[in-house]
């Protein structure tokens, strides 16, 4: 089931950084990727989580601010230790400006 929901708008998030976005008792992290294209991801650290609000993105990766962790945010996948569990990823779409996420 497709459940589409408005998270910002396009221009809230600069070129290769992110933002939180939380929806109920759920955070995610919504990315723009150098390409101008947009990504979501849970917005906790898997190991020990962590917001990854205040994490450093570099290219296609976003840093955990606590232990450096890094995981590449198109597909989740654990890139470098502590962390060894991916983040769970969510569809994305932009239409007239905004950006929407199903988060299912």
């Amino acid at each position: 089931m497709t459940n589409w929901t408005r998270a910002c708008a396009c221009d809230d998030i600069e070129t290769e950084d992110h933002i939180r976005y939380d929806n109920s008792d759920r955070t995610f992290a919504i990315y723009r990727s150098p390409e101008d294209e947009f990504y979501c991801t849970d917005g906790l650290c898997t190991h020990e989580e962590v917001h990854l609000e205040d994490g450093l993105v570099i290219d296609h990766l976003i840093e955990c601010p606590m232990h450096n962790g890094q995981f590449d945010y198109r597909t989740g996948e654990a890139k470098r230790s502590p962390v060894c569990v991916n983040l769970k990823t969510y569809p994305v779409k932009v239409e007239g400006g905004d950006v929407f996420i199903d988060i299912g």
